[in-house]
């Protein structure tokens, strides 16, 4: 068999006939870590769940492919149909509306993309809120708890648990 000189993949069939691959169309779990790696870091939150995409917005690991405000994909920068490859050069990640407005869009820049954005800011008290319901803990830095269990909320069980269950959301201190 020779080699062929075409960056896009080969395959044979058994006559010996050469058939075009397609392309992957989605990013692999490679490259979804990788772009999640080189999104920009939210101050005072964890790496591991928190990111701000491409337009400024803060997402949550958790939520990937749904929706909400705190929703995001992993967008082609160079889009698919435009010859984007799904690798992790060319992987961003994007709130789950502003991709949907970005579609197959090249060459958008920041502040068109930030105009996509859903309006809705939120607080340090509602995102450890929200870090609350879907992990069970909060990872800030000098802010670390864990939820409290019912028996514990009923005053039946104390926990033997070192880290200091949260006060969230029933407490009144603001952020």
């Amino acid at each position: 068999m020779t080699s062929s000189s075409s960056s896009s993949p080969q395959r044979h069939r058994r006559g010996g006939e050469k058939v075009k691959e397609e392309r992957p169309r989605s990013f692999d779990s490679k490259a979804k870590h990788m772009c999640w790696t080189n999104a920009q870091i939210v101050p005072g939150r964890h790496p591991e769940r928190w990111r701000k995409d491409a337009a400024g917005n803060i997402v949550c690991k958790r939520f990937f492919n749904c929706l909400g405000c705190l929703c995001f994909e992993y967008d082609h920068i160079i889009p698919y149909s435009k010859g984007g490859e799904s690798v992790a050069e060319n992987c961003q990640i994007l709130q789950s509306r502003v991709n949907r407005f970005k579609s197959d869009k090249d060459g958008v820049d920041t502040t068109e993309l930030k105009g996509y954005s859903c309006d809705i800011k939120f607080t340090d008290k509602e995102l450890d809120i929200v870090e609350m319901a879907v992990y069970g803990d909060v990872i800030r830095p000098g802010n670390q708890c864990r939820c409290r269990t019912v028996a514990e909320m009923l005053g039946k069980h104390k926990s033997k648990d070192r880290m200091a269950a949260c006060k969230l959301p029933q407490s009144g201190e603001s952020s």
